[in-house]
């Protein structure tokens, strides 16, 4: 079986070696399973990209575009984590709708070694985090926040990708989303004991300070103390 004749032979290859990876349960995929199922010749192939790696990279570059346009895909709200918990269900809309391309970009893991396509993610979901450290809002280092709330989120989407369509419910993700935006945010903060507030506070403040620090490139102080600045900042917000 191959692809619509109609689609332009580049369009199929980049559809067939995204399939064929997804499946591949980590077992090579070869040129000829690739252009048998996108309905093109092996010249055709090397053409448009050269090689199969050249072909395999474009199959997740194309596939980070397309995330990347779900996840900025809308006018920021002025509320920094109800963002958070829209990017969290574009990216699970993503992973459902193409979950063949989801797959190549964020199931295919090797031991040891982490994709630049998950680094590249995390990074996306960094930056409305620290809007969020800036604001007051979390308190834990937008970094941790970040590799924390992408974890759940991949993970409660490949288990959705996973379950049979009638057996699916987003329930799952929804209450996953709002128990890890929750475990960062300041909510947490003000529900510790009393003798633990001012510490809490503490803690906020220089996640706060140190995110708005970075996000600034403050010229108010020489590279050296702003160096030692945001090294005290940063042991201050990573104390428990």
């Amino acid at each position: 079986m191959s692809f619509d004749d109609q689609l332009p032979p580049k369009t199929r290859l980049l559809r067939a070696a995204a399939e064929l990876l997804a499946n591949s349960d980590g077992s090579p995929v070869s040129t000829r399973q690739i252009t048998k199922l996108a309905g093109v010749t092996a010249p055709t192939l090397y053409h448009h990209f050269g090689d199969k790696e050249g072909l395999f990279d474009a199959v997740v570059a194309a596939g980070f575009e397309e995330y990347v346009a779900g996840e900025r895909d809308f006018a920021p709200s002025g509320e920094p984590l109800e963002d958070v918990r829209r990017m969290w269900d574009n990216h699970v809309e993503f992973g459902l709708t193409q979950p063949h391309l989801y797959l190549v970009m964020f199931g295919n893991i090797r031991p040891e070694s982490r994709p630049a396509i998950v680094a590249d993610a995390e990074s996306l979901l960094e930056e409305m985090l620290s809007k969020a450290a800036i604001a007051g809002q979390i308190n834990v280092p937008p970094r941790e926040a970040a590799r924390s709330i992408l974890a759940a989120n991949v993970g409660v989407t490949l288990m959705l990708i996973a379950e049979p369509l009638e057996d699916r419910s987003l329930e799952l993700s929804t209450m996953t989303r709002d128990s890890m935006i929750f475990a960062v945010s300041t909510e947490t903060a003000r529900g510790a004991a009393a003798d633990d507030s001012g510490k809490s506070s503490v803690v906020v403040a220089a996640i706060a300070l140190n995110a708005a620090l970075q996000a600034s490139h403050s010229d108010q102080l020489s590279s050296s103390e702003l160096k030692l600045f945001l090294e005290w900042l940063h042991r201050i917000s990573s104390s428990s």
